[in-house]
């Protein structure tokens, strides 16, 4: 079925073409024809009466920066139309009802499968009776590989295993909140909106005479989520303010079993219920998996009205039903004095992160979550509410505040008057291209926006407990698109890209994650699967449950055979100490992981048989998501060269004393292959074997993955990078010229395969790291347009009316402009001098602008600020307790200073 657009609905030629190539064959399609014709007509005269209409300009509240998104109509399609917010533990997704506000609800850790509900789960890996035979058969592999002419094979099936029990992140219901006027008055004056200085969404209307306005929020400070509601009757009215109802459905959440809905106090409401992937319904008798529970508590100021919670009855048989309505305060009969209530609640279930080692076998089996959100809730709302609004007050300060001081240190401005008396929907759906001159205004808004859109979306759903998953921490549904889970291939990755750079302290909880799921079961896999003892090991797709095997789908071998996740994960940890320098953190944990992972790739690569030239390569290999299985990809071997760096930079400040281990680290380094190659048609391979097609369009760029985000080409050296004899080493200029011929036949992502903004923004980033602001900014536009929906979610597939949100081209949007604006790659070694490079592919787009507290590596903070397409100022400052460095500063590959760092050293640059 062909769906016509509303963007395309007045392309006329558009429209008689379609009827030209579906015109109806027989008497009984011509319903059909019609029914379309009806639709574009309709279409039609929607856009017609948005062009035609005069705008009211943004609501009143909506920041004054034009921080923020808004809208004049409530949204309908969760992906393209709803709000986010969130806390990193909680999140929620806001329509913008009116009489009636569905809320729909994320835990961060309610997900279906797991050991909750399969205790044989074990991660998706071989039993350990299958080691030895497991052994021979990636011996086999091996040989095969080397032996073959073409240097690889067809399929590594007997490597992987079913994924089983593998689960997926789920939503959690929704919260009705109803406002029962006795009147059916219309609703006017309406929008709704982002608040992106304050971190919270709005909805305000009049109806019945009746101003109201409601906040959601979700605060880190106190691990809850508010929906604030305040009541303002104009002058003249004489209606009575209504009650309002608040209720949880299940209904609305596909496939979720019904919970127990109970009144626990007069004020509080829990839901308690059970998440089963299971076909039968769990009990608390005999749970088959996830415990998760709400509490949810109503504060009224005194005096205005009363708090009720009310159990319902209900037939034998079914669970048990409740609302919680906050009743107007009677004056002479009058219903009138209620001007103000607010519900707040908190989350959680009974998964733990400290449960996921052998020790506690595996169970991720916390304990009832009752307890620890009773005293959640009472530290957010306390059960008797204040006299006055004092109370939300307080909880809306301490959450502006924290959400500040996580997001603030940083600022970005591209010098753009805030285009806010146009509807952000509006504004995308009038977005173009490459845009200069009439639309350049609207554009550089927009895009300044967005910038600040992926930072808020970053900072509200990676502080909890587990890190940003596919969806942030935003999902619909008892099972989501590609689970929503932790792709480890670029997906995770991207989500964190902006993160050092932007000032943006949100990664502990990634840490956590790696080291209590990744590594514990992650040690078994490396024992089973590749019989190393050293170290630890994962693959492509994991979930929350320590999923470490390979996981078995068709011949999945360019989804699952990917044991370098770990390798590139690490980027994000040395990263983290090479911007922060907190090194009772990297004692503690950084090194520890970077050890553990250098020490299963120190057992992993092999001697090339194949070629025969003594270098060590990684056998079996898939560079991410492409078909050959083959050995020394490129890709593999770019990464596991920069995570040996990081062993030789990092090893000092470890404290570590084994040296037996630097030692082998260099030898075996020195020995890679470094994953280099220049190919027949110019192009850098993907594989060690050339055999890339000039017309491979696919959506990854891993063999580019030392251009960006990694530096294995970005700052490439030919002395400690050359191949090994008797090949001489290329230039630099020889490997970017092959780098830019590879990234050119890789298209501008939309191949057959896939049509997805982070492909885009990947390729923005990429374009940037050499220098070309036409094409970084052409990409960048392009993923905006093509990829991005109302609500400026980036969509998979954007032209579906139900699409898929992705998060990664959000969170990743920061980090491609941050690329053209100031870039600073890492190097092989500390003796190595840094080289920051000022605007090193800034588009004329953006003539004027500045940077505010970007970090830099080495602990340096710098301001830039740039008129006319060129810098006018830029200032660094280093941090205390640093390990000195040398640093270049450059602007257009000319010099400005060269010098090393010291602990709280500034410098200013005025001339360029």
């Amino acid at each position: 079925m062909v769906v016509l657009h509303i963007p395309q609905a007045l392309c006329l030629p558009c429209f008689l073409r379609f009827i030209q190539e579906e015109a109806p064959s027989t008497p009984q399609e011509l319903p059909t024809l019609l029914a379309y014709l009806k639709m574009w007509l309709i279409q039609a005269l929607l856009v017609l009466s948005h062009l035609f209409a005069a705008s009211h300009g943004a609501p009143s509240g909506f920041p004054a920066s034009g921080n923020g998104l808004w809208f004049t109509t409530p949204g309908k399609v969760w992906s393209r139309d709803f709000l986010p917010v969130g806390n990193g533990y909680l999140a929620a997704m806001t329509p913008g009802g009116t009489t009636q506000e569905a809320t729909q609800l994320n835990i961060e850790s309610l997900w279906s499968g797991g050991p909750f509900a399969d205790p044989s789960y074990n991660g998706g890996n071989k039993q350990p009776s299958e080691r030895a035979n497991t052994a021979v058969i990636m011996q086999n592999i091996r040989q095969s590989i080397f032996s073959s002419a073409t240097g690889d094979i067809d399929n590594v099936e007997s490597l992987a295993t079913d994924p089983g029990a593998y689960g997926s992140y789920a939503g959690a219901g929704h919260l009705l909140t109803t406002l029962n006027f006795s009147t059916s008055a219309a609703v006017t004056n309406y929008s709704r909106w982002l608040d992106l200085d304050q971190g919270l969404a709005r909805t305000s209307w009049v109806q019945s005479g009746v101003g109201v306005q409601r906040t959601t929020l979700c605060a880190l400070s106190t691990r809850s989520c508010t929906l604030h509601t305040t009541l303002s009757p104009s002058s003249s009215s004489s209606f009575s303010l209504p009650a309002i109802s608040h209720t949880f459905t299940h209904l609305l959440e596909p496939d979720l079993p019904p919970p127990n809905i109970t009144c626990i106090s007069p004020t509080t409401l829990s839901v308690r219920g059970y998440l089963s992937s299971l076909s039968s319904t769990p009990t608390p008798a005999s749970p088959t998996s996830m415990l998760y529970e709400f509490l949810i508590r109503g504060s009224v100021p005194s005096g205005q009205g009363t708090v009720r919670c009310t159990q319902f009855p209900v037939p034998f048989g079914f669970p048990p039903n409740a609302t919680l309505d906050i009743i107007p305060s009677s004056t002479n009969g009058t219903l009138s004095t209620l001007k103000e209530a607010w519900i707040t609640w908190v989350g959680d279930t009974n998964y733990s992160l400290l449960a996921g080692d052998a020790a506690h076998n595996y169970s991720f089996a916390g304990p009832d979550p009752r307890v620890s959100l009773l005293s959640l809730l009472d530290a957010a709302s306390p059960s008797s509410p204040s006299t006055s609004s004092s109370t939300f007050q307080t909880l809306l300060t301490t959450h502006t505040r924290s959400y500040q001081a996580l997001t603030q240190k940083f600022s970005l401005s591209l010098s753009t008057v805030p285009q806010v008396s146009t509807p952000t929907d509006e504004l995308k759906a009038k977005y173009s291209i490459d845009a200069a001159g009439g639309n350049g205004e609207e554009n550089r808004y927009l895009e300044w926006v967005l910038f600040n859109y992926g930072r808020y979306l970053l900072a509200s759903s990676a502080p909890g407990s587990l890190p940003a998953n596919l969806q942030g921490k935003w999902a619909n549904g008892l099972g989501n698109a590609w689970s929503a889970d932790y792709h480890s291939n670029i997906n995770i990755q991207m989500n964190y890209w902006s993160a050092e750079m932007t000032n943006l302290d949100v990664t502990k909880s990634l840490f956590d994650y790696f080291e209590k799921t990744w590594a514990p079961r992650g040690a078994y896999t490396a024992q089973v699967l590749y019989n190393i003892t050293r170290g630890w090991v994962v693959h492509n797709e994991m979930n929350i449950f320590g999923h470490t095997g390979m996981k078995a789908s068709g011949n999945s071998a360019e989804w699952a055979n990917y044991p370098e996740s770990n390798v590139w994960m690490m980027i994000h940890v040395w990263d983290h100490f090479d911007y922060t320098n907190d090194l009772a953190w990297f004692k503690s944990q950084g090194w520890p992981l970077l050890k553990g992972v250098a020490s299963f790739h120190l057992d992993k690569l092999v001697t090339d048989l194949h070629f025969n030239d003594s270098s060590l390569v990684v056998n079996p290999c898939n560079s991410p998501e492409q078909a050959p299985i083959t050995f020394g990809c490129a890709h593999a071997q770019q990464m596991i060269w920069q995570l040996f760096n990081s062993i030789e930079k990092g090893f000092a400040a470890s404290g570590d004393k084994d040296t037996a281990f630097l030692t082998e680290v260099r030898a075996k380094r020195a020995a890679m292959d470094k994953g280099l190659h220049v190919g027949s048609w110019g192009q850098l391979q993907e594989w060690k074997v050339d055999q890339d097609s000039p017309t491979d369009t696919h959506r990854h760029l891993s063999h580019l993955i030392g251009l960006y985000p990694g530096y294995a080409i970005a700052s490439y050296d030919p002395s400690i990078q050359a191949l090994p004899s008797p090949q001489t080493a290329y230039t630099k200029k020889q490997v970017l010229d092959a780098v830019t011929t590879s990234l050119i036949h890789r298209g501008n992502g939309t191949g057959p395969d896939a049509d997805s903004g982070w492909e885009k923004a990947w390729r923005a980033a990429a374009w940037a790291q050499l220098g070309d602001a036409d094409t970084f900014y052409h990409e960048l536009s392009y993923a905006i347009f093509e990829n991005f929906g109302p609500n400026l979610f980036s969509l998979y597939n954007p032209f579906d009316p139900n699409p898929i949100f992705q998060i990664d081209a959000n969170l990743a949007y920061p980090a491609a402009v941050m690329n053209a604006l100031l870039q600073a790659p890492d190097v092989a070694s500390l003796s190595t001098p840094l080289t920051i490079t000022l605007l090193p592919a800034l588009p004329t787009q953006w003539p004027t602008g500045s940077i505010k507290g970007t970090r830099v590596r080495g602990g340096i903070t710098l301001d830039l600020a740039w008129s006319g397409g060129k810098p006018t100022s830029a200032s660094i400052k280093v941090d205390s307790g640093i390990t000195p460095r040398s640093v270049k500063v450059v602007y257009k590959g000319k010099t400005l200073a060269s010098f090393k760092t010291s602990p709280g050293l500034t410098r200013s640059f005025s001339s360029f």
